[in-house]
């Protein structure tokens, strides 16, 4: 006999899925950091941009967890792809974007505050990801979506 807890997780194995994908690639993230940095900054862990995307793990597990469940042909599945789909275009392209800019500003920022005419603090440039990044982060989802299913 299944216990309450067991039952109540199965039931909710999409969000499950989808939550553990985005932890695990934000702790990934933060080693991949460490490593490249040669220095450990947890404040990684809660940031956005970088090597995996989590977004992209979050939509690839959720996918990838309501196909599984609900069948791969569900109202449901097509819901969380196309949601999926918005997501990622939004990660490798739009917030990327933003990054370039953030990145160009806080140069202009730099070079007026030499000058002593202007102060603000830097904006973050790390928002987007590069398609590497957002494909590297969706396979960890689906991944992350068929180990937990079986």
């Amino acid at each position: 006999m299944k216990s309450q807890l067991m039952i109540f997780l199965t039931e909710l194995y999409p969000l499950v899925a989808a939550v553990v994908a985005m932890l695990v690639s934000q702790i990934l993230k933060t080693i991949i950091y460490a490593l490249k940095k040669e220095t450990v900054e947890l404040k990684t862990i809660g940031s956005t941009g970088g090597m995996p995307s989590s977004h992209s793990a979050l939509v690839g597990a959720l996918s990838t967890a309501v196909g599984l469940k609900d069948g791969w042909t569900s109202t449901t599945f097509c819901i969380c792809v196309a949601f999926s789909l918005v997501v990622l275009y939004d990660a490798a392209g739009v917030r990327r974007a933003v990054g370039k800019q953030a990145k160009i500003l806080n140069q202009m920022i730099e070079e007026v505050m030499k000058t002593g005419q202007f102060k603000s603090g830097r904006l973050s440039e790390l928002l987007g990801h590069t398609p590497l990044e957002v494909i590297v982060g969706t396979l960890l989802g689906i991944g992350i979506g068929f180990t937990l299913y079986y």
